[in-house]
């Protein structure tokens, strides 16, 4: 649909200069002659009944009906002469607006629409843009709307909110690993995440909208839980003595089960939401659609890379840390026999046979 409606006919009077500045008449006379004969000018006021009423003159109902009424109208020239308005203006019928509409204080013309069936709003929007420059005059131009706009302004937002999530994600996760190199391993995750949210996405014919761009965000959250059950349990496997490969064999089985368990779990409770069919179940089943796909995608995978990945990128783990840490708990045992005056030595504990 579109507000440009037209097919209202409208008299359009064009004043010919040449012939009114012969005859002395300004188009300005011409302009307050046809506003006062036809729309009307305030000419008093009139007071009865307690009330004061406007008094507006104008030609009667009968006298300004057809365009033929605009010949028996008289307009005064300069020097005072009744000059025949017939005689200085030209007019013709044209089919005109209802009303000029204007966006940004610039004339207008608004069309609504719907994508269609198996379309997205995307699409839709790049064709409307290709058809424009080619049929559009110049000075010219396409402004988007409404839906439109705000497809386009939350697009920019959601991909500002997912870069600064994994961001602010990465050092949190460097602070609580104090590591640069296991927080890429549990970010490892999001790339199968993504994949399998797309490819959910895709066979459900869903789009990518404003929902499911909120379900990424939340699918960033959710799927990093498995790396990190696996690299935390990992790493206190290895402060018991047992190096990387051992370390993995003995964490992997064991938080196989809470991994499962919390995934199983999530993808459940998308499920009602991904079957919704009722009113508004076009807004909640792509986010539901979202996380069933990235979850379920990202935990198959992620039992499989992210035990590879750690140890291929266990070699470039600094252990400055560990000297500093040893030395720090060896100054430590020490303390409480120097401040008994004993001589520093070796803490020996008797223990019972």
């Amino acid at each position: 649909d579109t507000d440009y409606n037209p097919g209202m006919p409208e008299i359009q009077v064009i004043p010919d200069r040449e012939k009114a500045n012969q005859r002395g008449v300004t188009s300005l006379s011409i302009g307050n002659t046809i506003n006062a004969m036809f729309g009307g000018i305030k000419w008093g006021k009139y007071t009865g009944r307690g009330k004061r009423y406007d008094v507006r003159v104008r030609l009667a109902d009968n006298d300004r009906t057809t365009p033929e009424d605009l010949s028996k109208i008289w307009v005064r020239n300069n020097f005072g002469e009744a000059i025949r308005l017939s005689d200085v203006v030209s007019y013709k019928i044209k089919p005109a607006l209802f009303a000029i509409t204007r966006y940004n204080r610039q004339r207008s013309v608004t069309i609504f629409a719907n994508p269609a069936k198996g379309a997205s709003q995307e699409e839709a929007l790049n064709k409307v843009h290709q058809i424009g420059k080619e049929i559009l005059p110049d000075n010219y131009n396409i402004v988007e709307s409404g839906n439109s706009q705000l497809l386009r302004e939350t697009s920019l937002s959601l991909m500002f909110t997912f870069i600064l999530g994994i961001f602010v994600a990465y050092m949190v996760l460097a602070t609580q690993f104090n590591s640069f190199i296991h927080p890429v391993t549990v970010l490892l995750a999001l790339p199968f995440s993504l994949t399998g949210a797309f490819i959910a996405l895709l066979l459900t014919h869903q789009s990518l909208n404003l929902y499911s761009g909120i379900g990424l965000i939340l699918l960033a959250g959710i799927v990093k839980k498995n790396s990190i059950l696996l690299v935390d349990f990992t790493n206190e496997r290895r402060k018991t003595g047992l190096n990387v490969h051992d370390a993995l064999l003995e964490a992997c089985p064991i938080r196989l089960r809470p991994i499962l368990m919390t995934s199983i779990a999530t993808i459940a409770g998308a499920i009602p939401e991904a079957m919704a069919r009722g009113a508004g179940s076009e807004l909640i089943v792509p986010m539901a659609v979202t996380l069933i796909g990235g979850v379920l995608l990202s935990t198959v995978l992620t039992l499989y890379v992210v035990p590879c990945f750690y140890k291929v990128m266990s070699p470039l783990e600094s252990h400055t840390h560990d000297a500093e840490l040893k030395e720090a708990l060896s100054l430590l045992g020490e303390l409480p026999a120097q401040a008994n005056g004993a001589h520093p030595g070796p803490a020996i504990a008797a223990i019972p046979h």
